[in-house]
């Protein structure tokens, strides 16, 4: 049995020194020294070992396993439902309806900053809400490059969109899971939440419209980009706090879209400079790297399915019904899974055990959770390997046609599916050693001022993870912890942790890796990590000060409970 110190050097600023090595390895040799994200993540899990090893005398045995059950669980609820989500991508490139929904989406401006909020905020903000994972990322960036994007810019895009939605990810699952941890009502955590990224969200389009652009740009499209932020963040508001906010982010999004889409028939913005390579490109049959697109003029007989054509005029109400497909069926599958009948069904399968090997217990005696939850059919991963069956057998393509494209796209992640075990290896090193803990403690020694802090908390804890529920249950029990010794609001703080969380999302490495994959730009994390942090810290520091203006009597009436 391994007892967790969260003080093991005696100072609690020299243990909070050890315990964040892992994390600087993380930055440094990502932003620093360009390392690929699978070097970065292999140098802060050996990092992570040595520091639970050498500074908080954790079994070397237990470390191994705890980095093996971080693996697990990273193969489950990261890897699974992106890999699954990327597969559906790449059946409709296969078959041509991902070029009718390029189209689709063209028809709506020819702006290519407008397309960027349509693609990259409201169709990615709808990604999030069914699936998650990073599947909007990689989705949405080769949309984007299909657009003429540049790969990375592409990337760049979609991952500083990813940012406002996230907190209600996977039908809430970030705001269920620190309901869980924290043993309160979740609805008081995405109803507080809800009162702080609906206003992220209000300015996430103008920064999406400026890393397209520029300043003159969003001076040109800011009145689209406004009327998409503020939609969606109203939506997002009145769901997660009147509704159910299992659903806010699936009416957001499409609310955020309705608004772009009936702006642009009574306004438009001053015509783009220079967007015509992408027009030639298609004209000629082409993508954007000159290659030629699938089901252009390969007769469609080898596949079935396949589109011949390639003239935006061609495209049949049935053949932009079939683009839409895949998506539809994602949101009739997802919306019925959560039916209480259909739910208690596909949970029966679910095994759940202890990981065998661990055993460890916290500062305060109690053993600390090791469970295993193997929901294989209830899993957001197998759901969406439904929808992918059911996309296959609706755009006509043959069974091992289908199983040799999901064959390809988990060659197309290669590298990054080694970082995200990795990286979730060290997210469970730092947690079951205690070095996370570590981390929130010393954070809260800093009194009232942790109000400001407290989204920071989870900006490390998503950083490593990748995901905001694996770091609200992290850091959810810490946060209300903390705001109980400091009899302040344990709503406010948990919240505001998980409203932080979503900034990192853009910067941690298994989201890098699933860009860069999906743009196939594997290698190239660091140069990406670089383009997003400036914007992930902008966006950390306001979640800061409007939680600490929620903590005193300037915003204290925004808070839930008091």
């Amino acid at each position: 049995m391994f007892s967790q110190n969260v003080n093991p050097t005696g100072s609690l600023t020299v243990s909070a020194l050890v315990a964040a090595l892992p994390l600087l390895a993380l930055l440094i040799t990502l932003g620093g020294l360009k390392w690929r994200a699978h070097w970065a993540g292999a140098a802060a899990l050996v990092i992570a070992i040595g520091a639970a090893l050498t500074g908080y005398h954790m079994p070397f045995g237990q470390i191994l396993d705890a980095s093996v059950f971080g693996a697990a669980q990273g193969l489950l609820n990261i890897l699974w439902i992106t890999v699954t989500a990327i597969w559906i991508y790449n059946l409709t490139v296969k078959t041509g309806h991902f070029a009718v929904l390029r189209r689709a989406f063209a028809t709506i401006s020819d702006d290519r900053r407008i397309q960027a909020i349509m693609i990259a905020f409201s169709f990615g903000a709808l990604l999030e809400a069914l699936a998650g994972g990073g599947s909007p990322i990689a989705i949405c960036a080769v949309m984007l490059i299909a657009l003429d994007f540049a790969p990375l810019k592409a990337a760049t895009i979609a991952l500083v969109a990813n940012t406002a939605p996230v907190a209600y990810g996977g039908l809430g699952t970030p705001m269920t899971v620190l309901g869980q941890v924290t043993q309160m009502p979740p609805e008081q955590f995405a109803a507080m939440t809800g009162r702080q990224v609906a206003v992220l969200a209000l300015f996430v389009p103008l920064a999406l419209v400026g890393i397209v652009d520029g300043w003159k740009g969003v001076r040109e499209v800011w009145p689209a980009a406004l009327a998409c932020g503020f939609t969606f963040g109203v939506f997002q508001f009145v769901f997660s706090n009147f509704v159910n906010y299992k659903l806010c982010d699936i009416f957001a999004s499409l609310a955020s879209a309705a608004v772009i889409i009936l702006l642009n028939k009574i306004w438009r913005p001053r015509p783009e400079r220079a967007i015509t390579p992408a027009a030639a490109l298609a004209a000629a049959g082409q993508d954007t790297t000159g290659n030629q697109r699938p089901g252009v003029g390969s007769g469609g007989s080898g596949h079935g399915g396949q589109l011949t054509h390639d003239d935006p005029a061609e495209d049949t109400r049935r053949d932009v019904m079939l683009a839409f497909a895949p998506y539809a069926a994602v949101v009739v599958l997802f919306t019925l899974a959560q039916l209480p009948g259909i739910r208690t069904a596909l949970d029966l399968p679910t095994i759940t055990f202890n990981w065998p090997g661990l055993h460890i217990l916290s500062p305060a005696g109690k053993t600390v959770s090791v469970a295993y939850k193997f929901n294989w059919l209830s899993a957001t991963g197998t759901l969406l390997l439904f929808a992918g069956i059911i996309t296959a057998i609706v755009l006509r393509l043959r069974p091992w046609v289908a199983v040799r494209i999901y064959g390809q796209t988990l060659r197309q992640f290669g590298w990054a599916i080694v970082t995200v075990l990795l990286v979730f290896g060290v997210s469970y090193v730092m947690n079951l050693s205690g070095q996370i803990s570590t981390l929130g403690i010393w954070l809260a020694q800093t009194g009232p001022f942790f109000a400001f802090l407290a989204p920071v908390v989870g900006w490390f804890g998503v950083a490593v993870t990748g995901t905001d529920a694996g770091s609200n249950a992290l850091f959810g029990n810490l946060q209300v912890t903390a705001a109980t010794q400091l009899h302040a609001n344990p709503v406010l703080f948990a919240s505001a942790g998980s409203s932080g969380g979503v900034m990192a999302k853009m910067i941690s490495p298994q989201n890098l890796a699933i860009g860069t994959a999906g743009v196939r730009q594997v290698g190239m994390e660091g140069v990406l990590f670089r383009k997003v942090f400036g914007w992930s810290v902008l966006f950390l520091l306001a979640v800061c000060v409007l939680a600490y203006l929620q903590s005193t009597p300037v915003l204290g009436w925004m808070r839930v409970g008091g």
